[in-house]
């Protein structure tokens, strides 16, 4: 499971600039206000595919040249490419701690800030709805008379989970009871404190506020559209709906 939500775009006019400083180049940009009056860049300008359908709102648009521009040189490789890491994308994603540490991978051009296990994991009772738990197995092995077996723990993936989550329940609510008692109690509460992040599951989902780039997204793109994990092959197809996403997903014939 993956949550992407409150996502923002910014950067476009300063990359512009410093995209064309090379060859001082400034004035043949062309993006702009678009149906903005005599200081707009017109419909005929605008950097889409489809007739512009933009609103009489005054919106800052991409103009063709500048698109043009920004597609020769993404297509020409990431040094060429490298007003892409100036375009900034904020966002909010939610996913399982084993999605977040494939995520680490791309620790240059990123900043996160994620919600604290270490301090807040005992902040409310565990769920389900915690866990990305949804390709979990069971194949009804519980046996009411011989109670919870091997049989359960090496078949019934899911009844495993619900005995995961009860435990980390139990533990918490140990801990603050413990947390409750005073300074006296608190070797004991952090004994019990060890065992919910010791046994907590790489299933368990946490929150992140990231700020990526377009360079960095064209990288994820190019190796984890076809990844096995549904995470992966859901976050790309966030990336395909983000603006002039042409941009960053023109070298997914790169993939190795």
């Amino acid at each position: 499971m993956i949550k992407i939500e409150n996502f923002e775009v910014m950067g476009w006019e300063h990359v512009i600039r410093g995209m064309r400083n090379p060859m001082n180049s400034w004035d043949k940009s062309d993006s702009g206000i678009c149906k903005g009056g005599d200081d707009g860049i017109g419909c005929e300008n605008c950097a889409v595919e489809i007739p512009c359908m933009h609103s009489y709102d005054h919106s800052w648009q991409l103009g063709k040249a500048d698109h043009e521009l920004m597609m020769k040189l993404a297509k020409a490789g990431s040094v060429h490419g490298k007003f892409r890491r100036m375009i900034t994308v904020y966002v909010d994603i939610t996913a399982p701690l084993y999605w977040w540490k494939e995520f680490d991978t791309y620790k240059v051009g990123t900043v996160a800030n994620s919600s604290s296990t270490m301090h807040k994991i005992a902040a409310k009772e565990f769920t389900w709805e915690d866990f990305s738990i949804e390709h979990l197995t069971n194949f009804g092995m519980w046996n009411e008379k011989e109670g919870f077996g091997n049989g359960d723990a090496t078949y019934a993936h899911a009844k495993v989970m619900g005995f995961v989550i009860s435990s980390l329940n139990g533990a918490r609510e140990r801990y603050l009871d413990y947390k409750s008692r005073g300074s006296e109690y608190a070797e004991r509460a952090k004994q019990v404190w060890w065992q919910m992040i010791q046994l907590l599951p790489s299933s368990y989902n946490q929150k992140r506020t990231v700020m990526l780039n377009y360079e960095v997204l064209s990288g994820i793109y190019i190796y984890r559209k076809n990844h096995k994990l549904d995470e992966w092959r859901e976050f790309c197809r966030w990336i395909e709906q983000l603006p002039y996403n042409e941009i960053i997903t023109c070298n997914a014939g790169e993939e190795k």
